[in-house]
């Protein structure tokens, strides 16, 4: 391979810079770790790889005499689908009993599929995949807001313990939003003379969410709570 080959690579990276760009813009707009710089890099990283593999019997290395070589670029997308797993890890993180940046991962993972769909030359399957991955990130998420939204809190509430009524009147406040809390975790803390409980929940809408905050500052004995919206 000689700088006059450079010119059948050209369309493919230009190409995995843009598609890893939409697609990382997104995430970008929505202030995620992994935004447009990391998707460009992913996907021009497995193009690059793919461009490599595909393009094996320019390499330099000399086989035996009488020997034949039978590549398999297959081989390097399992490589790099399962590197990029390391990647994906690092933008997936936990929040209490919340999962968060799972949409960034799958994200990711499909940045570098579409990177190693460029690098095989596959143009237009790699477009088309470009294309989905924006609609599912964008626009159905503006078609989801169109709908109510019921969003899984996950409530952490402190009372003192000297209060036993106060577990009654957080488990009433919570269950106003419509559906009974789910208790997740009871603990004893700051020396024994505070209760802490953990509580799934389900609420419709913001307005929802802050009337609940409301309502847990008037119960006697909470000294303090904190709800944790999921969002990937």
């Amino acid at each position: 391979m000689d700088l006059n080959d450079l010119g059948d690579f050209i369309a493919p990276l230009l190409s995995a810079v843009l598609a890893g760009g939409l697609i990382g813009f997104e995430r970008e707009w929505r202030g995620r770790s992994a935004g447009f710089r990391t998707h460009i890099l992913v996907c021009l990283a497995s193009a690059l790889l793919m461009g490599m593999a595909v393009s094996q019997g320019a390499w330099w290395f000399h086989a035996l005499p009488g020997t034949q070589i039978v590549a398999d670029p297959t081989r390097m997308a399992h490589g790099v689908l399962t590197g990029i797993g390391f990647l994906c890890a690092g933008v997936i993180f936990r929040s209490g009993f919340s999962i968060h940046g799972l949409t960034t991962a799958a994200s990711l993972w499909i940045t570098a599929a579409v990177g190693l769909l460029l690098g095989a030359g596959l143009l237009w399957l790699a477009a088309a995949g470009t294309v989905l991955t924006v609609v599912i990130l964008a626009v159905l998420r503006m078609v989801s807001k169109s709908v109510p939204q019921r969003t899984i809190i996950d409530a952490e509430v402190v009372w003192r313990r000297e209060d036993p009524a106060a577990e009654e009147a957080v488990e009433a406040a919570l269950g106003e939003t419509g559906r009974s809390p789910t208790g997740q975790r009871h603990e004893l803390i700051d020396g024994g003379d505070s209760v802490r409980r953990t509580f799934r929940i389900r609420v419709v809408g913001d307005e929802a969410l802050k009337r609940l905050a409301a309502r847990l500052r008037t119960v006697e004995g909470v000294t303090g709570y904190r709800l944790v919206p999921r969002d990937d």
